[in-house]
């Protein structure tokens, strides 16, 4: 395909944009396209999802000075256009960011296909001297006409909706309208990445309708309510007694909770539609399996952190505004220093996390493991107890060290407990260190303390093993917003953790997928 000659319609610029959407057809499958777009998603992951979609198109808008000499100049160039027919959507996107005279300007659409895919070219025309010039330069800048298609070959709904939901909640991709296009019987679905780049899933047949953007946005806003509404449930202790006796009446649980049975029935409805109960006809309510953790005698409750997320943690993001303008954490502005058996607690719920860790790395030759700021040692007591010839360290503050000895109180003839501050020293002679949820706690200086102390700690070959959510996933990135505003740290991606540790002279050498969107990153001592 030749496309160096200049025309006088499209320039120069706008056909090495389309040379490019040609080559990016030609020399990728769906597999490398979905790789470049959502890197959050595993190898295995993408397998899965090639099994149901397939790389469709991809797109760019251009800017000729004229629609009239638009596919001749394309043949001229080597390719074979299809018929020019009008975008109403993509001149009504064009017209929301840039005004009436855009939608006052036809928008065209022309299908060049190449090696059994296609390039989609979008034109609005722009004759020398207009001002739409402005509009040109500005879209090819951006870029924000510009994505890639996949076509979802799989039938029926179940389907496109699971696609939907790994897209979204596992991969970061943000939904960003769409529609049903009836002149080719598809629902079309934007999105866009945590890179901004933006594609589409194009599902054969309608499909459920896109969710209203207002109403979509008040979902949003109303979020609080549910925060709450979970609160209430945890203080009431609702789960613990649908978990006593399972099929209890709302005056049943007004009796058990003390509670208003009026107040309680509207809240017990708001529940269910959080998927945290059901409601039979018979009027019982029976817990789901979102509303189990909620549960305190659940292996991994996370009844702490309702109470903890709903209360302290809650009342801090009242002062998100001053975190944002200053960069400073709104927990300490507004409530001092954490404290507390809840924060503990809360921060002890989560050690679901843990649990593959102790398979993840081959302890056969290890003698003694390190935890840095490990809490109440939830991670060392896990590797403890999966490897009996293994000895530990937990090296914590003296306040933190009480909690520690009472929940390793059954490994205190294989553990250590040491006080001390991880960014003046670490004790040596480990032949694995573990850095649990630590270093999202603070700025990249600290961090780099917090590493060079592990290091030097570290003879070569040793190992470290860091758990921490990376970016771009949603959950990391709600996570840094939190870090933020309450305790002044942050979220990073595997990149910038990577760069971290080779300061520090350690190479990262795997990285593992963890519960509750948390990562391993294992690196050793050079």
């Amino acid at each position: 395909m030749n496309l160096s000659v200049v025309q006088a319609c499209l320039t120069e610029t706008d056909l090495e944009r389309i040379r490019q959407a040609a080559d990016h057809v030609r020399d990728h499958d769906t597999d490398r396209v979905l790789a470049g777009l959502l890197p959050a998603l595993t190898a295995e992951e993408r397998a899965d999802v090639c099994r149901h979609l397939v790389y469709d198109h991809t797109a760019v808008l251009v800017f000729p000075a004229s629609l009239d000499t638009l596919p001749d100049d394309l043949r001229r160039a080597g390719l074979e256009p299809g018929p020019v027919t009008p975008s109403v959507v993509v001149r009504g996107r064009l017209a929301r960011r840039y005004g009436a005279a855009v939608a006052d300007s036809p928008v065209a659409i022309v299908h060049v296909p190449v090696a059994g895919r296609t390039v989609e070219i979008f034109a609005l025309p722009v004759p020398p001297g207009s001002p739409l010039e402005a509009v040109a330069a500005d879209e090819r800048a951006a870029g924000h006409e510009s994505h890639h298609a996949f076509a979802v070959t799989a039938p029926g709904r179940v389907i496109p909706a699971g696609l939907r939901t790994l897209l979204t909640e596992r991969a970061g991709a943000v939904p960003d309208g769409g529609g049903y296009n009836r002149h080719e019987n598809v629902t079309v679905l934007y999105f866009r990445t945590a890179r901004h780049r933006r594609f589409e899933l194009r599902l054969p047949g309608r499909h459920d309708p896109v969710p209203d953007a207002t109403l979509s946005l008040l979902g949003v806003l109303t979020g609080a309510w549910a925060t709450q509404a979970v609160r209430t449930m945890a203080e009431l202790r609702i789960a613990d007694h649908l978990a006593a006796r399972p099929g209890l009446d709302d005056a049943a649980l007004a009796d058990r909770t003390g509670a208003d049975p009026d107040a309680l029935r509207r809240l017990l409805r708001y529940l269910a539609t959080l998927g945290l109960l059901t409601a039979s006809a018979d009027g019982t309510y029976h817990l789901t399996a979102l509303g189990e953790p909620l549960h305190t005698g659940a292996e991994f409750s996370l009844h702490p952190l309702a109470l903890l997320y709903g209360g302290p943690f809650y009342d801090s993001f009242a002062g998100l505004t001053h975190a944002v303008r200053t960069g400073q954490e709104a927990f300490a502005h507004r409530h001092g220093q954490h404290q507390g058996d809840l924060f503990h607690r809360a921060m002890a719920a989560s050690a679901e996390m843990f649990t593959p860790v102790p398979g993840l790395l081959d302890f056969s030759g290890v003698r003694r493991v390190v935890d840095v700021g490990g809490g109440n040692g939830a991670l060392l007591g896990r590797v403890l107890r999966h490897h009996d010839h293994v000895e530990g360290v937990l090296l914590e503050r003296p306040e933190a060290l009480e909690a520690a000895r009472a929940h390793l109180a059954h490994l205190t003839a294989r553990c250590a407990f040491v006080a001390g501050d991880f960014t003046e020293s670490v004790p040596e002679g480990g032949d694995v260190y573990l850095l649990s949820r630590v270093l999202h706690d603070w700025d990249d200086a600290r961090c780099r303390t917090v590493l060079a102390r592990c290091a030097e700690a570290m003879r070569p070959g040793a190992e470290l093993l860091v758990v921490e959510r990376l970016l771009p996933s949603a959950a990391a990135a709600a996570w840094d917003l939190h870090m933020l505003c309450n305790v002044g740290g942050r979220e990073r991606d595997e990149s910038h953790y990577r760069h971290l540790l080779e300061e520090a002279g350690l190479r990262q050498v795997a990285r593992h997928e963890l519960p509750l969107g948390a990562s391993l990153l294992h690196a050793v001592r050079g």
